[in-house]
């Protein structure tokens, strides 16, 4: 397909040597990133400006730059780690969030079937987008198939359409349908699930996702150091796969019991089970199916197996639909946003994208502090003294691990430390993110649904 394509984009005559339109590397490339780039051109501003029109505007300024509209679609295009990821660490996530997000702005407006469409093309295209998925399908199913609520917020079940899930169900069977049918016709739906769901690639990335595992590896390497310095472990009994050799593979723990994918999906599970309470039992609305969205994505980023950084902009992009309205979620925001990105740090590492990252960042986190301020001047301060000096001191540990360890003795015999100082001291920032955005969830009044739609 790639070769057809690139002919077909190429425009030149067909060769009589059958195989000689067939593209190089470089070429192939050239045309993947081009495609790609004019689907993320095409497809994200127009997921950004469908949500800037759902959001709430009572705080709607004079001044242009100070208007929540305008602050939003700011945060959502110039996206520090959307930026670095899609055009430094080349990857196609532009466009796939621009997908994402025209589907939450379909929900917001009660186009229930336009966004679960999106949202079943959107996780054809890309599994990771399971990690959200059980908001869109609780979400559809308390808000759409039950067409309405008792005045305490309950489930009337009697009015149940029966219609309405089956429309459900065959928009997902079609789509499904079309993105599986050709692999099921050649019997290769077993492999094609073995690559989407790689087991044996190990707990973590090979760069550690600033999560719970990463405090779970990390309290294991280093009561393995001190074990060893105590001559209380044996070095001949050490596994020699090292979840800190920086390479995709299966390892197992020196000290604390391995975990295994099970574990790891129980987990999951457990840490997401409260939030989609909540969406069925005390609605709130489109927005608290998104904050229950963030939070089964910071979930899965926290407890899942072989979790990749940029995971965290799956949370990120839609906290910004939040930061906008409420002074809360915008500090929730500030504190996720920028613990999240510089955990992106590690995927840069040469020394030419030096420079550049922290520019991008400093720019953006500069602006994204400045313009929730300003656009919630009126309302206390959005950092308190504790989650000011906690993200000031990413300043320090960006010095130490790019400056000062690469010139002490330790780079050689310990050249994990910086990488485990940066997971770390990232997953503190976002956990607490995460437990502050579920306990606004937890406490928060429901909206109850009492008229059909």
């Amino acid at each position: 397909m790639v070769a057809i394509g690139f002919r077909l984009w190429r425009s030149g005559s067909p060769s009589s040597n059958a195989f000689s339109f067939l593209p190089t590397i470089p070429q192939i490339l050239k045309y993947t990133e081009t495609g790609l780039l004019s689907l993320t051109v095409c497809q994200y501003p127009s997921g950004i400006m469908r949500c800037c029109k759902c959001i709430n505007g009572k705080r709607a300024s004079k001044e242009l730059t100070e208007k929540p509209k305008f602050i939003l679609s700011v945060l959502l295009l110039w996206n520090f780690g959307l930026l670095i990821v899609d055009h430094i660490h080349f990857q196609y996530n532009g466009f796939l969030f621009g997908l994402m997000l025209l589907s939450i702005a379909r929900l917001f407006q009660k186009r229930h079937m336009e966004g679960a469409f999106l949202f079943a093309t959107l996780l054809h295209f890309k599994h990771i987008y399971l990690y959200v998925a059980p908001a869109y399908g609780v979400y559809l199913l308390r808000s759409y198939c039950f067409i309405s609520s008792k005045p305490d917020g309950s489930v009337q079940w009697n009015s149940f359409s029966f219609v309405r899930v089956f429309s459900l169900g065959l928009i997902v069977f079609l789509v499904s349908a079309l993105s599986l049918g050709p692999f099921l016709a050649l019997n290769q739906l077993p492999q094609l699930f073995s690559r989407l769901f790689p087991f044996k690639r190990g707990l973590c990335h090979a760069y550690w996702a600033p999560n719970f595992w990463a405090v779970y590896n990390a309290l294991d390497k280093v009561l393995s150091i001190i074990g060893l310095e105590l001559n209380l472990l044996n070095p001949n009994k050490i596994p020699k796969a090292s979840m800190t050799s920086g390479l995709v593979q299966q390892f197992q723990h020196t000290v604390l019991p391995s975990v295994t994918p099970l574990a790891t999906l129980i987990c999951t599970l457990i840490a997401m089970l409260p939030s989609i309470f909540c969406l069925w039992f005390k609605p709130q609305g489109p927005r608290g199916f998104l904050r229950c969205l963030i939070l089964c994505a910071l979930s899965s980023f926290m407890f899942g197996w072989h979790v990749h950084e940029k995971a965290i902009l799956l949370a990120v992009l839609p906290m910004s639909l939040l930061s906008v309205e409420k002074a809360g979620d915008a500090s929730i925001f500030l504190i996720l946003t920028t613990t999240g990105h510089y955990s992106l740090f590690p995927l840069l590492f040469t020394a030419p994208e030096l420079p550049i990252k922290i520019l991008l960042m400093v720019l953006f986190t500069i602006y994204s502090v400045y313009s929730l301020k300003t656009l919630f001047r009126k309302e206390k301060a959005l950092l308190n003294w504790t989650e000011t000096l906690y993200l000031l001191g990413l300043v320090p540990l960006e010095v130490c691990c790019e400056f000062l360890f690469p010139f002490t003795s330790w780079k050689l015999r310990y050249p994990f430390i910086p990488l485990l100082m940066t997971s770390g001291y990232c997953a503190v920032g976002i956990t607490y993110a995460w437990f502050r955005l579920y306990c606004s969830v937890l406490i928060g009044p429901f909206i109850g649904k009492t008229k059909k739609h």
